[in-house]
């Protein structure tokens, strides 16, 4: 164990080192990389839109029950027990798929895990399509599931991976915007078509991701993660255009590859020593508060929210669907410019603020109090909510997840970290109902003090990763081996 302290405070400090020269004396170089890096050309912008395409379907699979729920019942005669089934699997089959995307993106490439997944999204949809009985609706929603659970995790990696650090975030952050729009448009195009239909026209951004899979590059790190030089050099080439000088970026990453190479292949455990620490408890944590500040359980229940307070659920949840997409875009146009720490909190505020509306409209109706008012507030708190979330605690946790660990150690990471989000979004879930029985108001009020709980632990815990490169953040988020 001592040796390998060692060797890390070797690794890191010689990077430290290089960093601090860059800053120091280097500064040509630095403008060139700066002026070479900086630029979105057409293939990062053409690879994100398919990479982003899995963010649709992973939008599209969390709305389909809803407006497919009473075409389903009434067409194969299933009880509305059988039909809760069919909702719920598809949580169980992300969270075998998040365990599992770790491993497998760092054993095929980001590519192809992402093309593992969409086969399976497409096995499912079509399962779902010719469904006869409740058997087949469930096999193919757990298989939608498990693809789901995949593209969770290797989406935004990928992403992360090819882009350059000063577009970073606002790329990463498009993987969200895709979700909340293949949400409504799901929900929008259920209205008009049969569930079947529905589930037909679910294949197509699958099949369109599938297709340009072909076109596109693989990760540049993870080619040099496992030595493949001149297709690293490719790729990376590619990217930045033909007539980029990317010997910088190239060195660095080869160089911080190179040092990693040096310790053993991460397993599972190692996570939990104590030089990953600040890692674990970032990703892990901001999974936990995003899912227990009421994420899913408000989105999945919006109808039952609305109804219980007197209000339109026809006007709420389609509201509600749309909600997410202008601040969505907002996140995207000024994540590299605001920073993630900032949005996360003015995100973290805006969702305790709209529980804490919400719950107070609640506990007026208990009273009998505000009566005609009541159900207005509780839509206006829910979709303060929901804007709020789409601001910057819907997509970023997903970006933070993919920048602050080492390439030896993000299969291990990246799986436990989309299984503890998965995971918690099933135990929301389940348990909102229940909460909502014992006190909707006091459900609500949980929830904003989650959120407040969000904005102490973001101030004191989280890092800001804006403009530096993956290599940098995963240095500086190792304090032990930097001391």
């Amino acid at each position: 164990m001592e040796r390998k302290d060692i060797e890390d405070r070797d690794i890191t400090s010689s990077l430290l080192a290089k960093e601090n020269l860059d800053t120091n004396g280097v500064s040509s170089s630095r403008n060139v990389a700066a002026k070479s890096g900086g630029a979105a050309t057409a293939t990062v912008v053409f690879s994100t839109f398919i990479a982003v395409c899995g963010s649709y379907v992973f939008g599209a699979a969390i709305g389909y029950s809803s407006p497919a729920m009473s075409g389903i019942m009434e067409d194969l005669g299933i009880s509305l027990a059988q039909f809760s089934v069919f909702g719920s699997v598809m949580t169980i089959g992300a969270m075998l798929g998040a365990t599992f995307s770790g491993k497998i993106a760092d054993l095929l490439g980001r590519r192809w895990a992402m093309g593992l997944s969409e086969i399976s999204c497409v096995v499912g949809w079509l399962a779902i399509m010719f469904s006869k009985g409740a058997w087949s609706l469930d096999l193919g929603r757990l298989l939608i599931g498990c693809g789901v659970g995949l593209l969770s995790y290797v989406v935004p990696v990928y992403i992360a991976e090819i882009t350059p650090k000063s577009l970073r975030g606002g790329f990463t952050t498009a993987h969200q915007f895709m979700l909340s729009v293949g949400l409504a448009l799901t929900y929008f195009i259920g209205t008009v078509v049969n569930w079947r239909t529905l589930a037909l026209i679910g294949t197509i951004p699958s099949l369109v991701q599938l297709v340009g899979l072909f076109f596109i590059p693989e990760s540049p790190r993870w080619l040099a993660k496992f030595g493949e030089e001149k297709d690293f050099e490719a790729s990376l080439r590619r990217l930045r255009g033909e007539d980029a000088d990317i010997f910088q970026e190239a060195t660095e990453i080869r160089d911080y590859t190179e040092a990693l190479q040096q310790l053993p292949e991460g397993r599972f455990l190692d996570l939990f020593q104590r030089i990953y620490a600040h890692s674990l408890i970032v990703g892990v944590g901001i999974m936990i508060l995003q899912q227990f500040g009421g994420a899913n359980g408000i989105v999945f229940y919006a109808s039952s929210i609305f109804k219980l307070a007197g209000f339109s659920t026809e006007v709420g949840t389609t509201a509600m669907a749309v909600a997410q997409i202008p601040t969505s875009i907002l996140s995207v146009i000024i994540m590299d410019k605001a920073g993630r720490k900032p949005l996360l909190m003015v995100s973290a505020v805006g969702t305790c603020l709209g529980c804490l509306i919400t719950g107070l409209s609640f506990l007026l109706q208990d009273y009998q109090l505000w009566k005609e008012v009541t159900p207005v507030l509780v839509f206006v708190g829910t979709l303060v909510y929901n804007g709020s979330f789409g601001l910057g605690l819907a997509g970023i946790p997903w970006l933070i997840m993919s920048e602050i660990f080492p390439l030896n150690m993000k299969g291990s990471a990246g799986s436990l970290v989309s299984l503890v989000n998965w995971f918690s979004s099933w135990i929301v879930s389940y348990i909102f109902n229940f909460l909502m029985e014992w006190s909707s108001a006091g459900t609500f009020f949980i929830f904003a003090s989650i959120s407040g709980l969000t904005v102490l632990f973001v101030t004191k815990l989280v890092p800001e990763t804006k403009g530096k490169t993956l290599e940098e953040i995963q240095t500086a988020m190792n304090p032990r081996s930097t001391r």
